[in-house]
C-alpha cells in the first residue's frame, strides 16, 4: 500500500509498505478521510521538534483518521467488520488513573503511551491499524470526513468549551480562525452563544468565518483589538474567550477583553503570553483555563451532539486531496491560506 511519511524538511515522502495486519484486540481500518492537524505541521512537517518518547518516530504520518473496518483481529469485543469509525488519536496504556478517565492523551506510561501518526502508524495511508479501545462509533448521520474532525480539531474544541461553558448569556471572543477557531466559532453558534467575535492575520481565514456564518464580526489582528472587541460588547468585555492562535499579543487580548467573572480557555498549543496578574486576572474574578485534545467518552457524546445538531464539522474542509497528493495537501495547510484539508479517498473523494 501506499503510505505519507515527514522527514521533518516542510515535504512529504511517498513509501510503499506492506498492508498491515491486526494483531489482538486490533482492527484493520480502510482509512476514508485523514485531515491535517496544526501540530502536524509545527513539530513534523517543518522540523521534528519533538523530543524523546514524545518525538515523532519516523511512522506513518496523520492523526486524524476515520475509517471503515476491514478485519478483526484476536479478542475484539465490540466492533466488526464493515463498522464505520473514528480513531481517537492517542493510544494509551488502558490502565492508569488518566486512561481509566478517558484522557489517553495525558496516558502517564511512557513505555505504552503511543500516538497515531507520531509514536505508531497513522492515517496518512491506504489502511491502518488501530486498537479497538480507541475507536468511536460513526454514525450514519456523518460522513467520514466528519468523523476525521471530530478525532482532534471538534474533539479538542468540545472539551475546552465544556470546561468555560456556553450559552446563550454569552458573547464569545474567538483569537485564531485557523481550523480549530473555525470549529470554536461552529460549536458556540450550536451551544447558543449570544455573540461570536472573531479575529485572525489570514483574510482568507477570515472569510471562511463569515461565509460559513460562524462569527458575527471578524476583526483583522492588530493594536485596537482590544478596544474593538470592548465597543462591540458595550464597555464591558465578552463573556467567554477561547485562544485557538497560541500568539502572545492574541493570548494577551483574550485575557484583557474578557469582562468581570469571565472565563477564558486556552486550545492553541506552543507559544508564549505574558499579562499582568492582578488588574488583568485577580481584581477582574476572571479564570483561565487550559484544555488539552479530550476524553473518549466526551468524544463519543460530541458525536452524538453533532447528529442532533445537524452539524457537520466537514463543512469547514475546504480542500481534499487523495493520498497521491499527499505532498499538495501538507503544502496547502503549512501556507495557511485555507480551511481544515482533508487526504481523502473513495466516496469521500467524490
Amino acid at each position: 500500500m501506499t503510505a505519507a511519511f515527514l522527514p521533518g524538511n516542510s515535504t512529504v515522502e511517498m513509501r510503499t509498505v506492506p498492508v498491515p495486519q491486526a494483531g489482538h484486540g486490533e482492527v484493520l481500518l480502510r482509512v476514508k478521510a485523514s485531515t491535517i492537524c496544526g501540530s502536524d505541521i509545527r513539530c513534523i512537517y517543518h522540523e521534528h521538534l519533538g523530543k524523546g518518547p514524545e518525538g515523532y518516530q519516523g511512522v506513518i504520518a496523520g492523526h486524524e483518521p476515520c475509517g471503515q473496518i476491514v478485519a478483526t483481529g484476536p479478542g475484539c469485543r465490540r466492533f466488526k467488520a464493515g463498522d464505520r469509525v473514528i480513531v481517537y488519536h492517542i493510544s494509551g496504556c488502558g490502565v492508569c488513573n488518566d486512561c481509566r478517565r478517558g484522557y489517553m492523551i495525558s496516558c502517564t506510561s511512557e513505555k505504552y503511551r503511543r500516538a497515531y501518526g507520531w509514536q505508531r502508524d497513522g492515517g496518512m495511508a491506504e489502511f491502518m491499524v488501530a486498537e479497538e479501545k480507541d475507536l468511536i462509533a460513526l454514525p450514519d448521520e456523518l460522513s467520514f470526513a466528519d468523523g476525521a474532525q471530530v478525532a482532534c480539531g471538534f474533539g479538542t474544541v468540545y472539551e475546552g468549551l465544556e470546561k468555560i461553558g456556553i450559552s446563550g448569556n454569552h458573547s464569545v471572543l474567538i483569537t485564531g480562525l485557523g481550523p480549530v477557531g473555525l470549529a470554536t466559532g461552529a460549536l458556540c453558534r450550536k451551544l447558543g452563544a449570544q455573540r461570536i467575535i472573531g479575529i485572525d492575520v489570514v483574510p482568507e481565514r477570515m472569510k471562511i468565518a463569515l461565509d460559513l456564518g460562524l462569527c458575527d464580526v471578524v476583526l483583522a489582528s492588530g493594536p485596537d483589538n482590544l478596544a474593538e472587541v470592548k465597543r462591540l460588547t458595550g464597555g464591558m468585555g465578552v463573556e467567554r474567550a477561547v485562544d485557538c492562535s497560541a500568539n502572545d499579543a492574541a493570548r494577551a487580548t483574550a485575557i484583557r477583553a474578557t469582562r468581570k467573572w469571565g472565563k477564558i480557555v486556552f486550545l492553541g498549543e506552543g507559544g508564549r503570553v505574558e499579562f499582568n496578574p492582578s488588574p488583568d486576572m485577580i481584581h477582574d474574578q476572571k479564570t483561565l483555563y487550559g484544555s488539552w485534545v479530550t476524553s473518549t467518552w466526551l468524544m463519543e457524546e460530541l458525536v452524538e451532539r453533532l447528529v442532533r445538531w445537524n452539524l457537520h464539522p466537514a463543512d469547514i474542509i475546504t480542500h481534499r486531496f487523495p493520498l497521491a497528493q499527499a505532498g499538495d495537501a501538507y503544502a496547502l495547510m503549512a501556507s495557511g491560506k485555507c480551511g481544515k484539508v482533508a487526504v481523502c479517498a473513495d466516496e469521500e473523494l467524490k
